[in-house]
């Protein structure tokens, strides 16, 4: 397969799920976190600068669940426990990584970013051929949202920086592939 250039069309910057509780240990925040959260936000926190400066669009997602754990579906049949409850500060996005005027927000319910949500609009909306994820868990919420833009036949490119992705934190191969990285590989 011939080498694919880094962006096709217009890029968009999606910033997944990067939380206040990102940075508080599992037993806290209700789902396991790699360690080296500070690394993880401070190279978000550049990514996020650098599309502003280039005038990407910036999308923030922000996992948000209801106190009665009707919307939870299968996240808690692993090693989650109850995370993301609406109205608790480790819910609230992390504080440096916020939308700024005429930047995009979602809440989302499931690891897909596409799952139930104006994604998929929004994107048609800006003529947005290519995604670029960022977020601290490359296998789980990046990769579903990633899988999903590969349905709807969008180039995607995902930033792991320091963030491996949950699975190699715990030992063991991630859930899935996901090929086209930028960044380290």
């Amino acid at each position: 397969m011939p080498q694919q250039p880094l962006f096709v069309g217009n890029p968009a910057l999606i910033v997944v799920d990067i939380q206040r509780g990102s940075a508080a240990p599992g037993a806290e925040s209700g789902i396991p976190h790699m360690p080296g959260a500070p690394g993880r936000i401070a190279r978000a926190e550049r990514l996020v600068a650098a599309a502003r400066a280039a005038h990407v669009p910036v999308v923030f997602f922000q996992e948000v669940h209801r106190r009665s754990g009707v919307d939870f579906g299968r996240e808690l049949d692993g090693t989650e426990t109850a995370h993301c409850i609406d109205g608790d500060p480790a819910t609230e996005l992390w504080p440096s990584l916020r939308p700024e005027e005429g930047e995009y927000h979602i809440v989302k319910r499931r690891y897909s970013g596409f799952f139930g949500t104006e994604f998929e609009v929004l994107l048609r909306g800006l003529s947005v051929s290519t995604l670029v994820l960022i977020g601290g868990l490359t296998d789980v919420c990046v990769h579903y949202t990633f899988v999903d833009a590969h349905q709807r036949g969008l180039r995607r490119r995902v930033d792991r920086g320091p963030a491996p992705g949950l699975a190699r934190c715990h030992g063991v191969p991630a859930g899935g592939s996901t090929p086209q990285y930028a960044g380290n590989h």
